[in-house]
């Protein structure tokens, strides 16, 4: 379970400077890297609702029982970090797309791989649907592409499950 939430959230880091991206254009996953996946989720609750409890990345280890920690100093806009620890693993992630309320996305390095995260938030009918698409590129991604590949569409899966849960809640 550990090592799907790591390879859920690899969204690690890369410098600011290298990051030339927008608070409304979301940076693209890769779609011809060795791991991808995207999963999507229908949550009876506002986006506004939604985007309040996935961007509190200080209250994630509440109710994602995957992080033990989760901290970001600032606001939630580009080129702003947070670190978190997940599975023994800490982690600091670099925001590259923060749209209020509709897309939310990290990238960054970590152990020989390069990731990049995104949320997507659209409201209809009364429910938000949430879509979580990442890619990740490197070494290992290549050598464990099968396992990686397994481990990160799980992750994702429980990640939703959670924020689903987190967010209905009365």
């Amino acid at each position: 379970m550990y090592m799907s939430l790591l390879l859920t959230a690899i969204g690690l880091t890369i410098p600011a400077d290298s990051m030339a991206q927008s608070n409304v254009n979301k940076k693209s996953i890769n779609y011809n890297a060795p791991v991808k996946c995207c999963k999507t989720i229908s949550i009876h609750a506002t986006p506004q609702r939604v985007w309040q409890v996935l961007t509190d990345i200080n209250k994630w280890s509440v109710w994602q029982a995957d992080i033990s920690h989760s901290s970001v100093q600032g606001e939630i806009k580009a080129n702003t970090t947070f670190k978190w620890k997940t599975g023994g693993t800490n982690i600091t992630s670099t925001i590259h797309t923060a749209k209020t309320n509709h897309l939310l996305g990290w990238t960054g390095k970590t152990m020989g791989l390069l990731a990049i995260h995104n949320w997507t938030l659209d409201y209809k009918d009364g429910n938000t649907t949430i879509t979580v698409d990442e890619s990740m590129d490197g070494i290992l991604a290549i050598l464990f592409k099968k396992s990686f590949n397994k481990s990160l569409e799980k992750g994702m899966l429980h990640w939703l499950e959670l924020l689903k849960k987190e967010c209905e809640k009365q």
